[in-house]
C-alpha cells in the first residue's frame, strides 16, 4: 500500500514539474511571438513614414528652391527625427538598448518594478474571499417582487 503512494506521489511530482515547464515554455512562445508581432509593427509603421518623409520632403524642397524661405523646409527637422528614431526602431539596434535598459532596471531598480504590497499569497486571497463572501452574506441585496 505504501509502495503504491510513494510511487503514486512520484508520478504527481512528475506530472506537475512537466506541466510547470510546458506553461513556462508556451509563456515564452508567446512573449516571442508578441516581440516579433511588435517589431513587424514597427517595420511597417518605418516604410510609411518613410514614405511619407520621402514626399514631403522632396515637396518641401520644390518649394524652397522655387520661394527660397527656409520656413518652406522647417518642417523636415523635425519629421527627420521622427524617421531617424523609426527606422532605429525597426532596423537597428534600439530594441537591444531598450532590453538592457530594462535588465538595468530590474537588476539596480528593483523598486520601480514591485507591486505595492508584494506578492498576494494564499492567505490573502482567502482572507479577501471571505470578506466578500461575509459582506455579501450581511448586505444581501433587496429582493425585487
Amino acid at each position: 500500500m505504501e509502495d503504491n503512494l510513494e510511487k503514486n506521489q512520484k508520478f504527481m511530482q512528475e506530472m506537475n514539474r512537466i506541466t510547470m515547464e510546458r506553461q513556462i515554455q508556451m509563456q515564452n512562445q508567446m512573449r516571442e511571438r508578441m516581440a516579433a508581432a511588435q517589431i513587424a509593427k514597427a517595420r511597417d509603421m518605418f516604410l510609411w513614414f518613410g514614405s511619407f518623409y520621402a514626399i514631403a520632403g522632396t515637396g518641401m524642397l520644390a518649394g524652397f528652391l522655387r520661394t527660397r524661405k527656409p520656413a518652406v523646409i522647417a518642417p523636415l527637422l523635425p519629421l527627420t527625427f521622427i524617421v531617424g528614431y523609426q527606422a532605429d526602431l525597426a532596423y537597428g539596434n534600439k530594441l537591444n538598448r531598450i532590453k538592457a535598459e530594462a535588465e538595468n532596471i530590474m537588476e539596480f531598480e528593483r523598486d520601480l518594478i514591485e507591486i505595492p504590497s508584494g506578492l498576494p499569497t494564499l492567505s490573502t486571497i482567502d482572507t479577501a474571499r471571505f470578506q466578500l463572501q461575509d459582506q455579501q452574506k450581511y448586505h444581501a441585496a433587496p429582493k425585487i417582487r
